[in-house]
């Protein structure tokens, strides 16, 4: 148990027929709630520190990846690191020295071509890194500069399309957009199973299912026997968390982040442990749902 790359732990959830979830991490007390949630679990995780959240921290990677990295050493689960949603190549190339196994490279609001051509590059390049390479094809919802709905005609990801862009780019995963949105407060998204079955069958690298904050734990389910296998957490701990330092402010006598902080922590450890038990079913078969 300890740090694992990403790669094996996506392999072996393939193998498993399960799905395995990756948590944003913005505070050290993210990374804490994540580590202590899945040790209550007893399932692997990842933790994923994503370019907005670098910036947050003054645009310095090293501090927070370096505390993330010191828990998932002295965890009792496997626990992999994964820096997410960069489009700063720069960044990327900072990625192995700070302990992450893998990145999303994010060129998805380019046009295909433009998309290919930059996710080849980085795609080669963290391969000769050593790091596993995540890409996305389509519009998640939720996103600057994504269409304004999930639903909106056009953003879904294209089987064949994506077949064709992991050959040309060399990925070794593929998030897709199949009716999620990044950033939902509330679970109402509504995913097209359907697709991602056929996306599942078509697409020869895992695929990855973002914004699934806003996804209810039954279709989370549904997403994971379809074929989902990485499933990316952020908001459901931004919500956790912000509602326990709201609750505890209201005492307007507090001034030692302490008395507010580990609530926080605690809620948002408590929900990781919903969303383990929701989205990492111990198997995944390709059965019908039932009607």
């Amino acid at each position: 148990m300890g740090i694992v790359t990403t790669a094996e732990l996506m392999a072996a959830a393939t193998a498993a027929r399960c799905g395995v979830l990756a948590f944003n991490v913005i505070t050290l007390e993210h990374a804490e709630a994540i580590v202590e949630g899945a040790q209550r679990s007893a399932k692997p995780v990842i933790l994923q520190l994503s370019q907005n959240a670098v910036a947050f921290h003054g645009g310095r990677i090293g501090p927070i990846s370096a505390a993330a990295h010191t828990l998932a050493r002295s965890a009792a689960v496997d626990v992999a690191l994964h820096l997410d949603h960069v489009q700063d190549m720069g960044l990327l190339r900072q990625a192995r020295d700070a302990g992450f196994s893998s990145a999303m490279f994010d060129a998805g609001a380019l046009p295909y071509e433009e998309n290919v051509v930059a996710t080849r590059a980085a795609a080669e390049w963290a391969h000769g890194a050593g790091l596993m390479l995540e890409a996305e094809l389509g519009y998640v919802g939720g996103k600057p500069d994504a269409p304004a709905s999930a639903h909106a005609k056009g953003v879904r990801t294209d089987p064949a399309e994506a077949t064709e862009f992991v050959e040309r780019t060399g990925v070794d995963a593929l998030a897709v957009a199949v009716g999620s949105s990044h950033a939902m407060t509330s679970q109402s998204a509504v995913l097209d199973h359907e697709l991602i079955a056929t996306l599942a069958e078509a697409v020869p690298v895992p695929l990855v299912l973002h914004g699934s904050s806003g996804v209810p734990d039954d279709q989370l389910r549904r997403a994971v026997r379809a074929g989902m296998v990485k499933v990316n957490v952020g908001t459901a701990l931004n919500v956790a968390f912000t509602r326990a330092i709201r609750d505890a402010l209201v005492d307007d006598m507090l001034v030692d982040p302490r008395t507010y902080l580990s609530p926080a922590r605690e809620l948002m450890a408590g929900k990781v442990q919903l969303l383990l038990a929701a989205a990492s079913p111990t198997i995944r078969d390709r059965s019908p749902e039932p009607a």
